[in-house]
């Protein structure tokens, strides 16, 4: 397979090499077991003192994260107005139109994005960045939550460290699900699913002073058992007016926002105290502690237990 990886100037460092190490291993070990390496890849570079033009051909091009330079929405609306993105999303636009497969990670989902080739599909994105994806690309069916989507022949990845996951599984369509395997355990990479563990609701909640003071308001009254429509109307929204801001701002339903708060709550709590389980559901509004354990090992794959500090 002929794979084109993108590197726009300032692009993440861990991404690029991600990239590259895990299509390198999977040769080596293809190699290895007699086998001729899956992928033959070729690096192009945008910038404005670094420039090759297109390959002739390719069957990939996976871009990494666009990188640190991107901590805001409006550092990443000028990246992506930047003479090295737009030849970049041209790059996308005449490689998918020729056949070839597209992958992107983190912020450079964006670029994806832009050239309109993900609309009416489903993709995932860098979770903190999701409020402005969903916001400018409306057409496109976000999951926010996904490490991975693989909506072949477009793949997206989350935040910045979910370029090794996105690898992974364009090892496992391309080259074999047992390569993918392989790899990961030579490279010590976990497969994940979902970027909720890693979502801070906060700073998303921040960004809309309604959604914040809902934050707050959950907070104050955690330990109880409430209402969406109380929640609502605590903050002077219709339920359905709620809704719609919650899941433009968080990218999550109000009830998975209760849940983001209450489990965050209790992770923080079992990391810092000796309460029981019991005790710290009874804190948090739950009265089944059963709930809590199905919720903590639905979002982690970890019992309760594992977030105890070490004796």
């Amino acid at each position: 397979m002929r794979v084109t990886v993108v590197e726009i100037e300032g692009c993440l460092a861990s991404g690029a090499a991600i990239t590259h190490d895990v299509m390198a291993t999977a040769n080596q070990i293809s190699k290895t077991a007699g086998r001729a390496p899956p992928f033959n890849v070729t690096t192009v570079c945008y910038g404005p003192r670094r420039r090759r033009d297109r390959p002739r051909s390719t069957d990939l091009v996976i871009v990494p994260g666009l990188g640190l330079g991107v901590a805001s929405a409006e550092q990443l609306e000028a990246k992506l107005k930047s003479p090295a993105c737009r030849r970049a999303t041209d790059m996308l636009t005449q490689s998918f139109e020729t056949g070839a497969t597209l992958a992107a990670g983190c912020a450079s989902t964006f670029l994806l994005a832009e050239t309109g080739l993900l609309n009416g599909r489903r993709a995932t994105t860098t979770w903190w960045l999701a409020p402005l994806f969903h916001q400018r690309y409306p057409m496109i069916d976000l999951a926010t939550d996904r490490i991975v989507v693989a909506d072949w022949p477009i793949a997206t990845g989350g935040a910045a460290m979910a370029q090794m996951d996105l690898m992974l599984a364009i090892v496992g369509k391309f080259a074999g699900p047992k390569l993918a395997h392989t790899c990961a355990n030579y490279l010590l990479l976990d497969q994940r699913r979902s970027q909720v563990p890693f979502m801070a609701i906060n700073f998303l909640a921040s960004q809309d002073p309604k959604i914040a003071r809902a934050e707050k308001w959950v907070r104050h009254n955690i330990a109880r058992d409430f209402a969406m429509e109380e929640l609502a109307e605590a903050v002077a929204l219709a339920p359905r007016t709620f809704a719609r801001r919650v899941a433009a701002t968080c990218g999550v339903s109000p009830i998975q926002f209760v849940q983001r708060i209450r489990l965050e709550t209790a992770r923080t709590l079992l990391e810092t105290t000796r309460l029981s389980v019991e005790e710290i559901a009874r804190r948090i509004g739950y009265a089944e502690p059963s709930t809590l354990r199905r919720l903590i090992r639905r979002d982690t794959k970890h019992s309760p237990g594992h977030f105890r500090p070490a004796a």
